[in-house]
This record gives structure tokens, C-alpha cells and sequence, in this order.
């Protein structure tokens, strides 16, 4: 009876708690495994979500990115723009004549004919008849009006006429269009007139006139003689830049004021 107690208590504290040691070491390994295993993965899930976060980061960034751009090319065209109207509408020349701001909303030139529709109109008080000018001179005339909205034709026409003077209104003499970039012609000048390239020929404000008086309409590039010829040949150039026109002012000036 002693015998299988003792049996007892040796298998119960020995053998069977080596029996536990060695599950403990079969099970430990296993959990061990399992924790390295698990850890990787658990990174792995966190990096995921840590990169999508990156991503909506970079997104985000990117569009606060573009709208900076953006605000600033929008700036830099409304500095620009600013810039031209401030030039093209520089016209002290107009003196104390009331003028009316206009922007070029259509060009439409053909071999010959040259003409530009503005964004002002009959009810802004302009009206058919009325001077156009830019930065440099005179750009055309009112032909044709709405209510919001006006047709201008250029100098550079061919159906374009204007009376000018030079030498402090001893000459006169016509000035007409020739057409899109081709320039301007002239009445014949006598020989006995004094004329030099730089000469700049104005509006000569007679009366009944389109135009009032000392408004720059034209520069002499060349002065030629044809030999036997009693009359110089005269090339000129508008003094204010048609090819390039964004805005213009319209002289509130009718020939009967």
C-alpha cells in the first residue's frame, strides 16, 4: 500500500510535472512563434493605414498646392491686365475731353477692311460718330452702336479718311487706310513742304470734322522723291499700336460741340 502511494506521489510531483515542464515547452515555442509572426503583420495592417493617411496627406497637399498656383497666375493676369489697360488708356493728348473705357471683344479684319467691336454702347454715351483712341493716337471711329455694345472702324481701313496737320497747322492734308498691315497713305505734298521722317501728323479739328483738333494719327517713317516728280512720296505708320489693341477709349466728342 506504501509502495503505490509513494508510486502515486512520484507520478503526480515528478512525472507528471515533467509532463507539464515539457508541455509548457512545447507550448511556449508555439506562442512564441505565433507573437513573431503576429507582430510583423500587426506592423504590416498599421503601415497600410499609415500609408493611405500619407496618401489623402499628399492629396490634400496637392490640391492647396494648385489652388496657390492658381491664385497666383490669376493674380499675375490681373496684374497684367491692369498693366495694359493702364498703358493702352494712357491718352493725355484727349485733354479735358470726357472718354469712356472700352475692352476689344471682337477683331475682325479682312484684306481691306478693319474693324473692332468694344464692350460699350449707346446707353455708356457713345454713340456713331465719336473718336476712338488708344495709348500713341487716334485708333478709329464709331461706326455703329447697341446698347452695350459699339463697332469701331480703324485708320487702318480703306474706307478710312482723316484730316491731319503738321508744322503747327500750316500743312494739311489726307490721311487714309490701305488695308491690315498695310499701313497708311497720304495726299501728295509739294515739294515745298518741310517734311522729315519722326514728323508727327495730327487731327486737324476743322469744323464739321470727325475728329477734334491735335490728336496724333500718324508718323512719317520715309520720305522719298521720285526723280521728275513734284510731289514727295510719304510712308506712315499709326502712331497708336492696331495690332495689338486690348482697350480703348471713346471721346465723347461730337463735331457739333
Amino acid at each position: 500500500m506504501v509502495t503505490l502511494v509513494a508510486t502515486i506521489l512520484y507520478l503526480t510531483g515528478g512525472v507528471v510535472s515533467g509532463l507539464r515542464s515539457a508541455a509548457n515547452l512545447a507550448v511556449t515555442p508555439f506562442s512564441w512563434t505565433i507573437d513573431v509572426i503576429a507582430r510583423p503583420i500587426g506592423h504590416l495592417l498599421a503601415g497600410a493605414v499609415n500609408y493611405s493617411d500619407v496618401v489623402a496627406q499628399n492629396q490634400r497637399l496637392r490640391y492647396e498646392l494648385g489652388r496657390a498656383q492658381l491664385q497666383v497666375n490669376e493674380n499675375w493676369a490681373l496684374q497684367r491686365q491692369l498693366q495694359e489697360m493702364t498703358t493702352q488708356l494712357n491718352v493725355p493728348f484727349v485733354g479735358s475731353l470726357p472718354t469712356v473705357a472700352a475692352q476689344i471683344t471682337t477683331i475682325s479684319p479682312t484684306s481691306f477692311a478693319a474693324t473692332v467691336d468694344i464692350s460699350k454702347g449707346r446707353s455708356d454715351g457713345v454713340l456713331v460718330g465719336m473718336p476712338v483712341v488708344a495709348n500713341g493716337g487716334v485708333v478709329g471711329s464709331v461706326i455703329s452702336t447697341t446698347p452695350h455694345g459699339a463697332t469701331i472702324r480703324l485708320i487702318s481701313d480703306a474706307n478710312s479718311s482723316i484730316g491731319v496737320t503738321f508744322a503747327k497747322g500750316k500743312t494739311t492734308l489726307i490721311v487714309s487706310g490701305r488695308g491690315v498691315n498695310n499701313g497708311l497713305s497720304a495726299t501728295s505734298l509739294p515739294l515745298t513742304t518741310s517734311i522729315t521722317p519722326g514728323t508727327i501728323l495730327s487731327t486737324d479739328g476743322l469744323a464739321g470734322g470727325l475728329y477734334p483738333p491735335g490728336l496724333p494719327v500718324a508718323t512719317v517713317s520715309k520720305v522719298t522723291l521720285t526723280p521728275g516728280a513734284a510731289t514727295y512720296n510719304v510712308t506712315l505708320r499709326p502712331t497708336a499700336d492696331l495690332r495689338h489693341l486690348l482697350y480703348v477709349d471713346v471721346v465723347l466728342w461730337e463735331p457739333s460741340t
